[in-house]
């Protein structure tokens, strides 16, 4: 390795040290504000879902009955699923959070969250703590791989019993059903790879009233409090 080299390796770990501290500030400033918001609802799905499908109405109105009873929504911030969340919550007075992150593709910051309620982000990773820590439930619609990423993250954490249980609530039979016939074939029946106990784990279901039933029926004997 020649000199250029190992200056630039020495300038990157450098720069990986002080990286540290704005991770930390990220969490600071996060667990500050979620902490004071109380009990929410992390509602995912598309960025690229137009206001006229039927997956945005249904998002809309999905949030505007868990606002109505008691929870707040908390969003990526963004369009599509996001926005309609963050909308449903904002129309019937509820607090509607925005995890945001700038991204080279997409924009996040739609007009619903509350203006005391949106966060920035620079790390994934630090977002995906706050999302699965101060949610009471996760909602989760039809998207693309982050909306993945998020739903199989939550059950990966309460399977392996690093985050308290909470209800994980699929929306979309036609969407999700193919995903759900694989896991319950390949990996469960095929592979052995998960327990029975584990399709548990999450719900599935086209109905608001379903996705409240499961949410009120779970915390009626549960406390609420973070997950972790």
């Amino acid at each position: 390795m020649n000199k250029n080299h190992n200056k630039k390796w020495n300038e990157t770990k450098t720069n990986d040290s002080w990286s540290i501290f704005k991770i930390m500030g990220e969490f600071v400033e996060g667990y500050e504000k979620l902490s004071a918001i109380g009990p929410c609802i992390s509602i995912f799905g598309s960025a690229r879902t137009d206001p006229n499908n039927k997956y945005y109405k249904l998002a809309e109105e999905i949030s505007s009955k868990i606002v109505k009873n008691g929870y707040g929504v908390i969003t990526g911030g963004g369009f599509g699923i996001m926005e309609a969340a963050n909308k449903g919550a904002k129309n019937e007075n509820g607090k509607s959070v925005g995890l945001c992150i700038d991204l080279p593709f997409e924009h996040t910051d739609n007009e619903f969250i509350d203006s005391d309620k949106k966060l920035n982000f620079d790390y994934f990773f630090v977002r995906k703590v706050m999302f699965v820590k101060y949610a009471q439930g996760f909602v989760v619609m039809p998207g693309g791989f982050g909306t993945l990423d998020e739903f199989f993250e939550a059950i990966t954490l309460i399977q392996t019993h690093k985050s308290e249980r909470f209800p994980i609530i699929l929306v979309g039979s036609n969407f999700w059903s193919g995903l759900f016939d694989w896991i319950k074939e390949v990996l469960l029946k095929q592979n052995k790879n998960i327990s029975e106990k584990d399709l548990e784990l999450f719900h599935l279901t086209d109905s608001s009233d379903e996705v409240l039933n499961i949410l009120n029926s779970f915390h009626n004997k549960e406390n609420f409090s973070p997950n972790f």
